[in-house]
């Protein structure tokens, strides 16, 4: 896991429309902060410090922290919210977490070794399924990513979640298949070769089956 962000945090002193707008000239983003054992709270977290978040994917379902007048508290980003037309943060939700918080998060795959995998030296193309992978993992370990070995995969073979390795206490929200994460794809210009066989195939069947019709007359 890779260093956790501070955040700078105060509290609103002000809450609607009117406030948050406040807020928002003076260069901070609106937030809203729950959990643990505590009542919620109206806060304000640096704007530039939640952009900078949000744009390299360090705020939704990662353990950060927020630091209010020198004292941190771990937190993890569950929602922000967006401007529709300029795609910039308008309001987060924080949610407090200790080591006891278990928590649905998607994390995202990675595939090592695709230099080295044998299908794609032949050409073959990996078939992403699934991107993320919607795990329970505890708020304090999430992984940053789950990782897939291709070294040895070949044209037509199938990566399950078997294959992935997890991390202790990680564990899909999936858990009555070995679903498919990812394949290797035949070339097109194999597929092509392989359908055009298959059609030689098939009409000359049709033209043997054609023929005894006409033989038995």
């Amino acid at each position: 896991m890779s260093d956790v962000t501070v955040f700078d945090c105060e509290l609103r002193k002000r809450a609607g429309t009117g406030g948050s707008r406040a807020v928002r000239r003076d260069g901070w983003v609106p937030a809203v902060l729950y959990g643990g054992d505590e009542a919620p709270a109206n806060i304000k977290l640096r704007y530039n410090q939640i952009l900078k978040a949000y744009q390299t994917g360090r705020l939704i379902d990662v353990l950060s922290k927020i630091s209010v007048d020198g004292k941190e508290q771990q937190v993890i980003g569950r929602d922000i919210q967006v401007d529709p037309v300029k795609d910039l943060p308008m309001h987060v939700d924080l949610m407090r977490v200790s080591s006891k918080t278990r928590l649905t998060v998607n994390v995202p795959m990675r595939f090592l070794n695709e230099e080295q995998c044998p299908g794609l030296k032949k050409g073959g193309v990996l078939n992403v399924v699934r991107y993320e992978i919607e795990v329970v993992a505890s708020a304090t370990a999430i992984p940053e990513a789950l990782e897939a070995d291709l070294s040895e995969a070949d044209v037509g073979d199938t990566i399950h979640i078997s294959a992935v390795k997890l991390p202790d206490g990680v564990i899909p929200t999936i858990t009555d298949r070995d679903f498919t994460v990812a394949t290797i794809a035949a070339p097109s210009a194999l597929r092509s070769s392989e359908g055009e066989a298959d059609e030689e195939e098939a009409e000359g069947e049709t033209e043997a089956t054609e023929g005894e019709e006409g033989g038995a007359e």
